[in-house]
């Protein structure tokens, strides 16, 4: 090759080789740019009734504390711990920031979750009774008050089962003295102004209709007298269960009986919960439809509680799918509420098939030692009555919550 020609090939690559790194330093320059983009966090927004404000969880080695000084907003938030996260009325500006960080997992719209029963004023506490039945009941007349409920003395000795729900009478007879307050959130007062906790309280350990009728009585006001609460404020009332359960050292059941559409912040919380050795039971929704729309109802690590009623067949109401890990009644519960220390009343829904299973659990761990939520999960199902219960749906586990005399 000629010497003028060899010099142009020599000049032509060089010329060329520098194209392609000023083209790869422009692609190095802008990388940190993509992955922010890639990195940018998830955002989900809620379906159901939201009330203006967020949710967001930070990484893992991410610390909130540091995000609150930055954009100036100690006295405006709510801290999250279990999620790694906080709650508050952020500024568009302060979701934008959030927004672009790969510090930040996600960005949850708060909203309200409902409880999940319906009121009547019958009087049956049959539901105990078909717990330790091993068939179906005889009667199916829902205000008889004789049925046998056979059960070890244990009965919940020495388990604490946290009720996240209106707050809990601590007055009421059926307590013995067993029930004490945990933490009002959201600026409620110390009281059930609705009667719905009481009444869960009562299903789970009261001493005449009650499951776990020596466990000990946790309450935590979430939901406010109108039946709703925050999920931010639920979320503060979970956090609280965690670090007073894990600094107990006591054996500690939660049960949640109130639910609204699909929530991550929610999910995350009850998945902390379960991996930190809390027992987790939740009612499934009275929505008729699919559990896996609902939360917490969706969670693998809870417990969900479909409800059945006096005849073994599922309640009409009562959420099914894959997600249902057993079913108990739900239907004309007769429990403790508020009014007077003896008052009581009758509710349905699935908000009354959780305590049960909340108070199966407690019993069991008294009975038997305490195991992992996971363990537990699966003795609740062994110990379940199989393929009694009509209605269920194919793609449905058809258990029946039972206790072995």
């Amino acid at each position: 090759m000629p010497t003028s020609s060899l010099l142009v090939a020599v000049v032509a690559t060089i010329s060329i080789s520098r194209f392609m790194m000023m083209r790869l330093s422009i692609i190095w320059a802008f990388f940190p740019l993509l992955t922010c983009v890639l990195a940018a966090p998830e955002y989900h927004s809620y379906a159901g009734i939201t009330n203006g404000k967020h949710i967001v969880k930070f990484k893992d080695d991410v610390s909130p504390e540091t995000w609150v000084k930055k954009m100036d907003l100690i006295d405006d938030v709510k801290w999250a711990p279990i999620i790694n996260g906080l709650s508050g009325a952020l500024s568009e500006e302060h979701l934008d920031s959030l927004r672009s960080s790969p510090e930040v997992e996600y960005i949850a719209e708060d909203g309200l979750m409902h409880i999940n029963s319906w009121v009547t004023q019958t009087n049956a506490p049959w539901g105990v009774g078909r717990l330790s039945s091993p068939s179906k009941l005889g009667l199916n007349d829902i205000s008889n008050l004789g049925f046998n409920y056979t059960f070890d003395e244990t009965a919940g000795n020495g388990v604490d089962i946290y009720v996240v729900d209106t707050g809990v009478y601590l007055n009421h007879t059926q307590f013995g003295g067993r029930a004490r307050w945990g933490i009002s959130v959201d600026g409620y007062p110390e009281v059930d102004g609705h009667g719905h906790g009481t009444h869960i309280a009562g299903t789970a350990a009261g001493s005449q209709f009650g499951v776990a009728k020596k466990a000990s009585i946790i309450a935590i006001k979430a939901i406010g007298d109108d039946g709703s609460g925050s999920i931010s404020g639920i979320i503060t009332g979970l956090n609280w269960a965690k670090s007073q359960a894990q600094s107990s050292g006591r054996a500690s059941v939660l049960t949640m009986s109130f639910g609204g559409y699909v929530n991550q912040p929610i999910d995350d919380a009850v998945k902390a919960l379960t991996a930190a050795g809390i027992h987790v039971t939740v009612s499934a929704g009275n929505n008729n439809d699919d559990a896996d729309w609902y939360s917490p109802g969706r969670v693998p690590s809870a417990i969900t509680v479909g409800a059945s009623d006096i005849n073994d067949a599922r309640a009409y109401f009562s959420n099914f799918g894959p997600d249902i890990d057993v079913f108990a009644p739900g239907v004309g519960i007769t429990s403790a509420t508020i009014g007077s220390p003896t008052a009581t009343t009758s509710m349905t829904g699935t908000s009354m098939a959780a305590p049960h299973v909340a108070g199966l659990v407690a019993y069991l761990i008294s009975a038997g030692g305490n195991l992992s939520p996971d363990d537990m999960s699966t003795l609740v199902k062994n110990l379940a009555a199989k393929g009694v219960l009509s209605d269920i749906p194919f793609d449905t586990s058809n258990y029946l919550a039972h206790l072995p005399a």
